[in-house]
């Protein structure tokens, strides 16, 4: 696209989105009166999509809500990968709601324009030229920035900052010049830019892009009370909670991180990318109900989307055997007998399962072995699961734990040397992957159980009056599942047990502190906290001795 494109109404081309033929009359008529001829309207995504592919746009208005086959932010999130739309093209979005996690939806895709509809002619016939100017006036800043060239485009916003007739561009080309600085890393250049900015302006770019400067620094201390005002502001908070997140990751403050990318998703939900954070993040912190609601989150919202494959249908089942794994009760039997629905489901509906046809049968050995089928769980994977690794790193994670399920351990040792040597060569890896499979790697080495089988185990030291036993089978189990509230508050039990007949050693009370430490983090229903309170009563001597500090 070049820039004299932008200057020629009667050439322009545009593309309307919108599964309403109101809307499409309504912009033709408002637009005839601009001047401008060539428009082509798609009702669906599907055929936005080959009509990008046959020409190029220099207007795209697009619907959030295109109902028939994937949203407006999938859409767009297609034809930017695509390169079909970039900072050059006018790119408009449509919709009638104006709910907090659609706007933060359409701020992610950074849009040149938001229009509400109904719409309104006399607004459309304001609007649309104020957007091309800007786009004719700034085209070299972004078009460098389309290029990733962002030194440029610093050197050409200054340029034009020094202008006195693109005032009304200035805010403009200094949001352009503080995110390009961001891009450079260079951090301290950024904080003193948008430090200068906030005395003069108080626009929320502008506190998001010093409190990213300051989080890069790690300069938490200085900006603690601003982030708290930032995230009871509605402009801000969606933001903030995402950068908090990616900055607890990078101090390696993994719960923390959880927490925040957590309130993040719940405020913007479709970003497939942001979902995965959640589900990594997840399977490090040991939730497993976490990481089944994310792999479905990521499944549905990745539904005829450019992430959609049979990979997101997998990761729900393997989410929904690891969490029945930890479960011992009505709702793992439930999950399972979802499970083998699914595992039908994929079968059936992705023509591309063929493709995944070793995957799909660890999946079922696995569902074998966790309904108590372990003949059936042998023999599919001494038939049809080699222990080659593949290219896969969740694929070599899965193959190694039904290995290491079945208690062959030296095959599931050897997929997890190739996840290691995988994960150590691979620079795109990120810190909390990396985190995990080391995590996996030490957990598979030392413990040789499920969480379920842990709990049954311990259940019958505990009928036979082995406390010790039991304990040492627990203390495994909320290793892996510190989450689940019913292994911590059983441990409690075992050692208020032990206590009352004969005493606790050190490093039980050590133990005893830990899991209160662990439940007091927990959310806890009413019924548990009861039972906790009366453990905590029964071993109040004990812990009180524990706490006291050495001489």
């Amino acid at each position: 696209m070049e820039k004299a494109d932008l200057s020629n109404l009667e050439s322009l081309k545009v593309l309307i989105v919108d599964d309403q033929y109101l809307v499409h009359n309504l912009l033709k008529s408002s637009f005839d009166e601009l001047g401008i001829r060539h428009i082509k309207y798609a009702e669906n995504a599907y055929y936005a999509l080959r009509l990008c592919e046959q020409q190029r746009f220099h207007i795209v208005i697009c619907a959030f809500n295109v109902k028939s086959d994937k949203d407006g932010f999938h859409l767009l999130e297609e034809l930017k990968f695509k390169g079909h739309v970039n900072k050059r093209t006018v790119l408009i979005f449509l919709s009638a709601e104006t709910d907090e996690s659609l706007v933060n939806s359409i701020v992610e895709l950074q849009p040149d324009d938001f229009w509400v509809k109904p719409l309104d002619s006399a607004r459309v016939k304001q609007r649309l030229p104020q957007v091309l100017n800007i786009k004719r006036t700034l085209f070299d800043v972004f078009e460098a920035i389309d290029l990733k060239n962002y030194s440029k485009a610093i050197y050409l916003a200054d340029r034009h900052l020094l202008n006195p007739q693109l005032a009304r561009f200035h805010l403009q080309l200094m949001r352009i010049k503080g995110e390009a600085l961001l891009k450079l890393l260079e951090f301290e250049e950024a904080e003193r830019f948008y430090q200068q900015l906030m005395q003069k302006h108080q626009m929320s770019w502008m506190y998001l892009g010093y409190v990213t400067a300051l989080l890069k620094q790690d300069k938490m201390q200085q900006i603690e009370q601003l982030l708290a005002e930032m995230t009871d502001r509605v402009d801000t908070r969606f933001a903030t909670y995402d950068l908090l997140a990616q900055y607890y990751i990078e101090q390696q403050d993994f719960d923390k991180a959880y927490e925040e990318i957590k309130k993040a998703v719940a405020l913007s939900p479709r970003n497939i990318e942001r979902n995965k954070k959640v589900w990594d993040l997840a399977r490090l912190t040991h939730d497993f109900e976490g990481q089944y609601l994310a792999t479905q989150a990521m499944a549905k919202h990745a539904k005829n989307s450019l992430h959609d494959s049979p990979v997101l249908a997998l990761n729900v089942i393997r989410a929904g055997l690891d969490l029945a794994q930890t479960l011992n009760n009505e709702r793992s039997k439930k999950i399972l007998q979802q499970t083998d629905k699914q595992i039908q489901a994929l079968e059936k509906d992705y023509k591309e399962a063929a493709l995944f046809k070793e995957q799909i049968t660890i999946a079922k050995a696995r569902l074998f072995l966790a309904t108590d089928e372990r003949k059936k769980a042998e023999s599919l994977v001494d038939l049809h699961v080699s222990v080659r690794p593949i290219v896969s790193l969740d694929d070599n994670l899965d193959k190694a734990k039904i290995f290491h399920e079945l208690g062959r351990r030296e095959e599931a040792a050897l997929i997890m040397d190739a996840v290691k040597k995988q994960i150590s060569s691979d620079n795109l890896a990120g810190l909390v992957v990396k985190k995990y499979v080391e995590q996996e790697c030490d957990e598979q080495d030392r413990v040789h159980f499920t969480p379920k089988q842990l709990q049954s185990m311990a259940i019958e030291f505990f009928k036979k009056k082995k406390y010790g036993a039991a304990l040492s089978a627990l203390e495994q189990a909320m290793e892996l599942t510190p989450k689940n509230n019913k292994v911590p508050i059983s441990v409690l039990k075992v050692l208020t047990l032990i206590f009352e007949e004969g005493g606790l050693s050190a490093g039980q009370k050590e133990l005893a502190l830990r899991t209160i430490s662990l439940l007091e983090k927990n959310q806890l229903r009413d019924e548990e906290l009861q039972v906790v309170g009366q453990y905590k009563e029964r071993l109040a001597p004990v812990l009180a001795q524990a706490m006291l500090p050495m001489d």
